[in-house]
């Protein structure tokens, strides 16, 4: 289903005319249905951090959860680096379940130039188990250089 905003209506459209110019207008499919999932704690979709500092005690800010608040057949998680500085940093994600098990979908060291976005997935549901959240973890002790670092994340869930 493609909503009437201008914005939604734009990217329906840009996905349907790629997907035709890289499969043919035979093989051409509709996009798929995504909805964007909020994040714990937030009010907007799109969550806008900085990398901080490991601490001894308490928590550090760099894990993200977003809320899986209905089933989906699939996730899709996007990044975009916002910091005109350049650093090396760990990017991972987890998809993790009502069992209080938990999925790493990707794990990587990422040194993204300003602007530069990233798409993961889309990664299919795990048959037989109930999604629960979508975990961003994006920062680590062992990489003191990307301290201030700032970025945006979103999850998508598809269906």
């Amino acid at each position: 289903m493609i909503t009437s905003t201008p914005a939604r209506l734009a990217q329906a459209m840009a996905a349907l005319t790629i997907g035709v110019m890289a499969a043919g207008p035979a093989l051409a499919q509709p996009a798929a249905n995504c909805t964007f999932l909020m994040p714990i704690g937030g009010s907007e979709p799109v969550v806008s951090k900085r990398i901080g500092r490991g601490r001894l005690l308490g928590r550090n800010n760099w894990n993200t959860d977003f809320i899986v608040d209905q089933p989906f057949s699939s996730y899709r998680f996007f990044f975009t680096a916002t910091s005109t500085d350049q650093a090396s940093y760990p990017v991972q994600g987890f998809m993790r379940f009502t069992d209080e098990t938990s999925l790493q979908l990707f794990n990587e060291t990422m040194t993204p130039p300003q602007g530069t976005g990233r798409m993961w997935g889309p990664f299919a549901s795990v048959p037989g188990k109930r999604t629960s959240l979508m975990n961003f973890r994006i920062g680590s002790s062992s990489e003191p250089g990307a301290l201030g670092f700032s970025y945006r994340i979103s999850v998508q869930g598809c269906n």
